[in-house]
């Protein structure tokens, strides 16, 4: 992407100066307590950095859906005193966001010191973008970092307006270090992946994928598909899909796809069905042209296993976004955890293995094969859209290299 980084910037950019960060702690909590912390880790290199070159850093982020009000069960609070715990420096925390307390807050910091900021959301202009909020926040910070690749793909005050407003100002708008991995990991397999390009799709739709499809078709050398959004392609080469998920208005798209792929799109041979989507309903293994009028294939199978894992064993990159099927039920998630070892194993033979997506992620820790992964991406819906082609104002707005 050609973004201005951090580790670009002088040391006397940073030195004694408000560093005003976007992070993504938008984490997993519950009675008040972080219960997964992977998200305040992945931005601790940034931070440690900028404290390590004297900076006062201020935390800005989101969390949850407060709808643009003052809700305590989405305070940041409990994140702060969480990256407290975890980063060696004070950590303070001040519930405002933009006014005369958070501006004290920020003030009264010393160098290499950390204050977080209440979350953003609490403003109904931060998700409208508000440029009178984007200034407010810019007046907070010398520099700008966002460090929130999750958050990348929204256009709102705290990830793409007080980027323009520091620009507009000649204050620098930089990538942080998490936000520049995520760019040269995804960026890389989009732009110069080592061959063989091997890449794998599921989820439940085909409709929300076919961007992704479109997009990564002429350069990938193989592509997998699973999942739910693989029964509307079964439909389009006029196979039965039984009470499978199809989406009826997409066949004739998927048939069009299946066409110009030609044997770059690989579909799954066999799968597991059963008459519902429950933990105790009696499944079969039945190839994909045996499904009955009362089944719903709801995994791939082992056959579907074997083939696309022979696949994976020779490729140099991986790109995964989505499962095989519904893996939240344990009795429809081995063919997806099958397929996470399988890349794993990949990896382990010097491929580099990228993973998208919420569920995807959920996937590879069931499996215990996370820390084998080359790269996990923090960003679900901005990392799809990346795969989609599609500009990210969080990443656009900031100061090109160069520049």
């Amino acid at each position: 992407m050609n973004k201005k980084t951090l580790q670009d910037l002088p040391d006397s950019a940073l030195q004694g100066k408000r560093v005003l960060v976007r992070v993504d702690y938008n984490v997993p909590m519950d009675g008040g307590r972080v219960t997964d912390d992977t998200r305040i880790r992945a931005t601790l290199p940034t931070l440690q950095y900028l404290i390590d070159h004297g900076a006062r850093v201020v935390l800005m982020s989101h969390l949850g859906r407060p709808k643009g009000q003052w809700n305590e069960k989405y305070t940041l609070r409990a994140a702060a005193e969480r990256l407290g715990e975890l980063v060696k420096a004070p950590v303070s925390f001040v519930a405002d966001i933009v006014g005369d307390k958070a501006r004290a807050a920020v003030d009264a910091l010393a160098p290499g010191s950390v204050v977080v900021l209440e979350n953003v959301r609490f403003l109904a202009t931060e998700e409208t973008n508000d440029p009178k909020l984007s200034e407010e926040m810019a007046s907070l910070g010398d520099v700008y970092v966002n460090d929130a690749f999750g958050s990348a793909h929204r256009a709102h005050a705290s990830t793409a307006g007080v980027a323009e407003a520091m620009k507009r100002e000649g204050r620098p708008a930089v990538a942080g270090m998490l936000m520049q991995k995520e760019l040269d990991y995804l960026g890389g397999a989009l732009e110069s992946p080592a061959r063989p390009f091997v890449a794998i799709l599921g989820g439940a739709k085909i409709s929300g994928k076919l961007d992704v499809i479109e997009n990564l078709l002429p350069k990938v050398d193989r592509l997998l598909v699973g999942g739910a959004m693989a029964n509307t392609f079964f439909r389009a080469l006029g196979l039965g899909t039984g009470l499978s998920l199809v989406e009826e208005d997409r066949v004739d798209m998927a048939r069009e796809v299946l066409k110009r792929a030609g044997d770059k799109l690989v579909l799954p041979v066999d799968g597991v069905v059963a008459p519902e989507a429950s933990a105790d309903a009696h499944s079969a293994i039945l190839d994909r042209d045996k499904v009955p009028a009362e089944g719903r294939i709801l995994d791939i199978g082992p056959k579907t296993v074997a083939t696309f894992s022979e696949i994976l064993m020779g490729a140099k990159t991986i790109v995964w976004n989505g499962p095989m099927g519904m893996f939240e039920i344990e009795a429809f998630a081995r063919g997806t955890i099958d397929l996470a070892r399988a890349v794993a194993e990949a990896t382990d033979r010097g491929a580099t293995t990228i993973i998208g997506g919420g569920d995807t992620v959920a996937a590879i820790e069931e499996a215990s094969v996370a820390n084998r992964m080359s790269h996990v991406s923090t960003g679900g819906g901005a990392s799809l859209e990346f795969l989609e082609g599609k500009t990210l104002p969080g990443v656009a707005l900031l100061d090109a290299k160069g520049a």
